[in-house]
């Protein structure tokens, strides 16, 4: 029979939290690509892989959360630990290809276009990944266009961060951007999942009683989304990353504009000092 299937078991809870951390995971990792950019001195490869890697969790966390309202009616859930852990690291891996190409190659049309296709499809593949790691007593099924058109949304999404990530420098515009990719992620995620239906084997053991996928998920949120907030504290003590400007030259050269008339007026100073005994004898 056909299972009962509610996306919003908690209401608007799931869906607005997942959201967030979409946000926060987007916006840190922008802001780190960025930092490589404003100075070229930083350790690159340092910066790119902790933006992949922020990214990476908040769209991962974003997922896991969304699924905490993930509900059939007819059958408890349960989540397969190891395939679950290898969805974040897919995650994190592929976001960080998207990333290090951008981060070296620039945002020319067809580096751009390789860069998304291969992070959207690296999106797409943490979520059904994720998605296999369920357990529970009966088959999922997708629909076929529902799939396609998430995949979609997750390479349109991909290949919007990525070219804001190396455009877009001034603060408040990046925080704007990374808005935007939570909207866009999320919407990758709720479009895959009004393509699911669940064909459920046998309902005498099927109900809800029993743990919940709060109590399985919530622990291994934990990581992730504690490194987050690592993250976020080190773009927090990082001037440059918070500015997201290099420093103004034009007030070096005034103060060494100043500093040459000062030069310039001193000995002008001591002859006239010099002189004026002179005028005195």
């Amino acid at each position: 029979m056909d299972g009962t299937v509610d996306g919003f078991r908690y209401g608007a809870v799931t869906p607005v939290a997942a959201y967030l951390m979409a946000c926060l995971g987007g916006a840190l990792g922008l802001r780190c690509i960025v930092r490589t950019l404003l100075n070229t001195r930083s350790w690159k490869p340092g910066w790119l892989a902790l933006g992949a890697a922020s990214i990476g969790c908040g769209i991962w966390t974003m997922h896991f959360i969304a699924m905490i309202g993930f509900h059939v009616e007819e059958t408890r859930i349960r989540y397969d630990a190891a395939t679950t852990v290898l969805s974040l690291v897919v995650a994190v891996v592929v976001v960080g290809i998207g990333v290090f190409i951008v981060g070296y190659r620039g945002t020319g049309p067809t580096v751009l276009a390789v860069a998304g296709t291969v992070t959207g499809l690296g999106v797409a593949t943490m979520h059904y990944l994720g998605m296999a790691a369920m357990r529970l007593n009966g088959d999922v099924g997708y629909d076929p266009l529902g799939v396609a058109l998430s995949v979609l949304i997750a390479i349109a999404a991909a290949t919007a961060a990525l070219w804001s990530a190396v455009t877009i420098r001034n603060l408040l515009m990046s925080l704007g951007a990374s808005l935007v990719m939570g909207v866009a992620v999320s919407g990758m995620h709720y479009t895959g999942m009004a393509a699911v239906s669940v064909h459920v084997h046998d309902t005498a053991n099927g109900t809800w009683a029993g743990d919940s996928p709060m109590s399985l998920l919530l622990p291994m949120l934990l990581g992730p989304v504690v490194f987050l907030l690592l993250a976020g504290v080190v773009v927090m003590f990082d001037p440059l990353l918070v500015l997201g400007e290099r420093p103004s030259a034009s007030r070096p050269d005034a103060s060494a504009r100043g500093s040459v008339a000062n030069s310039a007026a001193s000995p002008g100073n001591s002859r006239h000092e010099a002189a004026w005994p002179t005028r005195r004898r």
